[in-house]
């Protein structure tokens, strides 16, 4: 039976965070981010793993608190002129089985007031990595094209993430896929809106956008010699 697990409360406590970003606040409504932000998106994420595991059996959904699919709502200040302690988004990763950090191969689910949105790809892969998919695109790049031009993936999702201003040393400049040559990022999101997250269709509406996703998960899998 379909349910809905965030409500237009769960927005509403986002917005408060935003307005009162500090510690002392979060301490008084920690209830609040238990009852309308951790605890329906672990009851999520403990309903992705079938749907997930119909889609690859190589990326997980982990339900726990700390250390799994549910993104800490605390902020890394350490390297950040914004100072502010927590996150007002929610965010939900499923890795693939191998990756260690958020810059694994991985689906995602962004929920912002106003700035909804599902993913799927790969963020900020380090110099190696992101050096292996050019290559691959140079390779494969009839591959590529099929997996990045998909009908129904493009239909859905749009390329996204930063570029290079230049092309990428070691790389032709007259390249025909140069665009995505320069890419820093391979990831592709698609948008939702406050309704779509609080219906009871958000489960299969984030599972039918990862499975439109395999052809770009699929080609970054097998880029960096990873299972799909």
């Amino acid at each position: 039976m379909a349910i809905s697990y965030f409500s237009q409360a769960s927005f509403r406590f986002l917005k408060k965070l935003e307005n009162n970003n500090d510690r002392d606040w979060f301490a008084e409504h920690k209830q609040e981010y238990e009852d309308l932000v951790r605890s329906p998106a672990l009851d999520f994420i403990t309903d992705m793993i079938d749907g997930l595991a119909s889609i690859s059996p190589h990326f997980v959904a982990i339900p726990k608190k700390m250390g799994g699919s549910l993104m800490r709502v605390h902020r890394d200040v350490r390297f950040s002129k914004n100072k502010s302690p927590y996150k007002t988004n929610i965010g939900i990763q499923f890795r693939h089985e191998l990756g260690k950090d958020v810059h694994a191969p991985g689906f995602y689910l962004h929920i912002e007031p106003g700035n909804n949105f599902v993913g799927a790809g790969i963020w900020h892969p380090d110099s190696q990595t992101l050096a292996t998919i050019r290559t691959a695109i140079v390779d494969k790049s009839k591959t590529w094209i099929k997996a990045s031009q998909d009908k129904k993936f493009r239909k859905k999702f749009e390329l996204a993430g930063g570029s290079l201003i230049t092309y990428p040393r070691g790389y032709d400049k007259q390249h025909p896929l140069i665009e995505d040559l320069k890419r820093k990022d391979f990831i592709a999101i698609s948008s939702l809106d406050n309704k779509q997250i609080v219906s009871n269709g958000l489960l299969s509406n984030v599972t039918r956008s990862f499975e439109t996703a395999i052809p770009l998960m699929r080609f970054l899998c097998k880029s960096l010699e990873l299972r799909f």
